[in-house]
């Protein structure tokens, strides 16, 4: 069962929210009929714009460019492949718009003036307009001028949109704020506009360009794909695709041009390359023809395997007369010194002059012949003595000739050793000529490889400068992917705005009821008190609507009041008691709440049955009970009472000669008769009175007397006199009025009625609107009336 019973009370609570929503059902359409009709006026005269697409791929280059391959065996330049988030960023740079926008010419754009909106005119203009200002002024230029074509041969231009008009003939020199122009009728597109107002404008092609470069998207269809889309939203598809166009071409041209940049400065590098390296070449062969020539070379090898041979061959020679002289010497020194006559002269011993050894043999033979002529004779034979003469001839003539052979020999020699002493000298310079040619010849070589090498690039960046390709390649020009616009989008717009039609006045709803802290119904006071009933609610009464209920009203307040009295008499017959039961406490939080209204009316409902009723004022600090009577004409004071018509509570309870029957005044309401008690004078300590006996008495008196006794009390919130007289009621009325009273006020008379100081604690709904009433206004008052629908109003 609970769980059936919290199940329901989620719905209910569900249903709640729903009704509270539902009732104010005008708000929301009222919201969504301003809100369409706000989107019908948008959608009417909104610019459309339409999507323009556009495909490139970026090519890759193979490592560096052409031109800088001249550097890449140097490795005088690096760098990897430009990336495609680059190129990106390139093509969407400030400066190819600004190049756009000058090659479009869009800084000056025409306008055919409407009522409401202005229609831009793209290529089919009807006038040219041409600036004879610098175009370093023009592009800096901001201004707005109107024309207004009244024939082919003449026209009215104004500088500001109210400014009187100035006519002017075609083709005539105009000085405006952005220098001197010319405008001339465009015939193939002039009729079109004639009459008509036309404005021109110029940016500033800044201004243009950054505005195009936020218009233009650029993305790629995979992270690594080189393929990049290229798409702008525009009023005029013409304009778009013209934008993006020329941003691919602009884009292509610039890497053209950066590319042949880049090969005219090589080529320029190269050539100046070339001519310092031809200098060099020449310096290197001038120094390895001088070196030669200085040192006598012209074959290294070859002459250093002459030297090799010749000095060989020297030294041989050189040995050779170096042992001829020592023979000599030695031959001279027998010569000389050999004092034995009977000794003969070496022979054959290597002397090579032919005369010496003749007469070396010829100075043995005559020895020998003489030495035998002595064996048989003397040293005085004259044959002898001839002989020994002959022999010192000839041993003179040796002596004289192996001197003269020596003297030869010994220049001989040292002839030769000089020329040997040179030719090691070229030997031992060979290696260090070898090395200081071959140094030469390196430098010459290398000089003349990288000569070589830079006319063979020079020719290559050349022939790369003729065949420079751009860095994408179109896939797909620029073209209109829908012929209906995407903007603004009106299925979207008007959804949106019907949405928007239930989101605002729900949000705004939301929002007060998320703020709202006051008591509006019954239903929702039930779930503020929880088990504490809640006798009735009371509808709003105008202030031209009566005070009081008559025995006949059909009203809805005299309905309420008729539940409220039902309700009431239940709680007080349910109790079993000696006492009667019947006196009833009416109190609220503050004054304003309707206290008084409510023990009134309640007092001529009760009385409306023939039942005794006594409405009682208990609130002597602020009473309200006597001009609540006093200012209806429909009020009578029937009897006695006339007579004692000031006397109140306040006296009574301050005089104790003052009888209760002296007190009572009978009313006349319409035709409902009851008793009242009023409130009396304002005295100084109505606490006090009030906690005398005399108002206790009191109560047990009339308590006994009449059916129903009303108490009228103070605000339980602003003063203590109610707390003090509540222990003599058998029930308490604790009025709400609603969107006044806040639910946090509440807590407070259930507090008191835990402490037991409210006796038998209900309350009431007061001032509660119409479609308040019932369970969220479902279930309302007013049952066997009937009502015409609205639009029987008009029937």
């Amino acid at each position: 069962m609970n769980t059936i019973s919290k199940g329901f009370q989620q719905e209910q609570d569900l249903n709640d929210i729903v009704v509270r929503y539902a009732k104010r059902w005008y708000w929301f359409l009222l919201t969504i009929i301003i809100l369409l009709g706000a989107a019908y006026i948008y959608n009417r005269y909104a610019v459309p714009k339409y999507d323009i697409s556009a495909k490139i791929q970026i090519l890759e280059e193979k490592g560096a460019s052409s031109e800088l391959a001249v550097f890449k065996d140097l490795d005088f330049l690096g760098g990897k492949q430009n990336e495609v988030e680059d190129e990106i960023e390139v093509l969407n740079s400030r400066s190819n718009f600004i190049e756009v926008v000058k090659n479009l010419k869009a800084n000056v754009t025409f306008s055919q003036v409407g009522d409401i909106k202005e229609s831009e005119i793209y290529n089919k203009v009807p006038v040219n307009i041409n600036f004879l200002s610098p175009d370093s002024l023009l592009f800096n230029a901001k201004h707005i001028f109107y024309i207004e074509l009244t024939s082919k041969s003449n026209f009215k231009l104004r500088n500001k949109e109210d400014e009187l008009p100035k006519i002017y003939s075609f083709g005539k020199n105009i000085s405006t704020p952005v220098g001197d122009v010319i405008i001339t009728p465009n015939i193939q597109f002039f009729n079109a506009y004639e009459g008509e107002d036309i404005k021109i404008v110029v940016n500033p092609i800044t201004a243009v360009a950054q505005n195009f470069k936020k218009m233009v998207k650029i993305s790629t269809i995979d992270e690594f794909s080189k393929i990049l889309t290229l798409s702008i939203e525009h009023p005029i598809p013409e304009k778009g695709i013209g934008i993006l166009n020329e941003l691919v071409n602009v884009y292509n041209t610039n890497a053209v041009l950066d590319k042949k940049e880049i090969a005219d400065r090589t080529f320029k590098f190269i050539n100046e390359r070339i001519s310092d390296i031809y200098s060099n070449l020449a310096t290197v062969d001038q120094t390895a023809q001088e070196f030669k020539t200085d040192r006598g070379l012209a074959d290294l090898q070859s002459q250093a395997n002459i030297n090799l041979n010749v000095g060989a061959a020297t030294q041989q020679e050189l040995e050779n007369y170096r042992n001829q002289l020592n023979i000599a010497s030695a031959m001279k020194e027998i010569v000389t010194d050999q004092n034995d006559t009977n000794e003969t002269l070496p022979s054959n011993i290597g002397i090579s002059d032919p005369s010496i050894a003749n007469s070396t043999a010829k100075y043995n033979q005559l020895l020998q012949e003489r030495n035998r002529l002595l064996k048989s004779s003397n040293d005085k034979n004259p044959v002898i003595v001839g002989l020994n003469e002959e022999l010192q001839s000839i041993k003179n003539g040796l002596a004289a000739s192996l001197g003269a052979m020596e003297n030869n020999l010994s220049l001989t020699v040292n002839n030769l050793s000089k020329q040997q002493s040179r030719i090691n000298s070229k030997i031992y310079s060979a290696p260090k000529n070898e090395r200081a040619l071959r140094d030469i010849t390196r430098k010459q070589e290398t000089t003349e490889s990288l000569y070589l090498y830079l006319l063979q690039r020079r020719e290559e960046s050349q022939v790369a400068l003729a065949s420079t390709a751009p860095k994408s390649k179109v896939i797909d020009s620029a073209y209109l992917t829908d012929e209906r616009p995407i903007s603004p989008n009106k299925f979207k717009i008007y959804l949106a705005s019907f949405l928007l039609g239930f989101i605002i006045p729900f949000s705004i709803l939301y929002a007060h009821n998320l703020m709202d802290n006051k008591v509006h119904s019954k239903s929702m006071l039930e779930k503020v008190i929880g088990n504490y009933p809640v006798l009735a609610e009371l509808p709003s009464v105008d202030k031209k609507s009566q005070k009081y209920i008559h025995e006949d009203d059909r009203s809805v307040l005299a309905e309420s009041l008729r539940i409220l009295r039902t309700n009431l008499d239940y709680l007080i017959k349910s109790k079993n008691s000696v006492d009667r039961n019947n006196v009833v406490l009416v109190t609220s939080s503050v004054s304003g709440e309707g206290k008084t209204f409510i023990s009134s009316n309640l007092s001529m409902i009760f009385s409306s049955t023939k039942k005794k009723v006594l409405l009682i004022g208990a609130d002597i600090r602020n009473p309200k009970l006597t001009d609540f009577f006093k200012e209806d004409k429909n009020v009578d004071i029937l009897g006695k009472a006339k007579k004692n018509n000031k006397l109140g509570l306040s006296e009574y309870l301050m005089d104790h000669s003052i009888e209760t029957d002296d007190l009572i005044k009978t009313m006349l309401v319409h035709n409902n008769t009851i008793d009242v008690i009023y409130s009396g004078k304002i005295l100084p300590n109505p606490s006090e009175l009030l906690m005398g006996d005399r108002f206790k008495n009191l109560i047990e008196e009339v308590s006994q007397k009449y059916d129903y006794v009303i108490i009228d009390s103070a605000p339980l919130m602003v003063v203590t006199d109610t707390l003090l007289i509540s222990p003599y009621a058998n029930h308490t009325i604790y009025v709400t009025r609603a969107h006044v009273t806040e639910t946090k006020v509440v807590d407070f008379p259930i507090s008191l009625q835990k402490e037991g100081k409210l006796v038998g604690l209900n309350f009431v709904v007061n001032d509660v609107k119409e479609s308040n009433l019932g369970y969220g206004g479902k279930y309302g008052y007013g049952y066997g009336i009937k009502t015409k629908k609205w639009w029987q109003v008009f029937s």
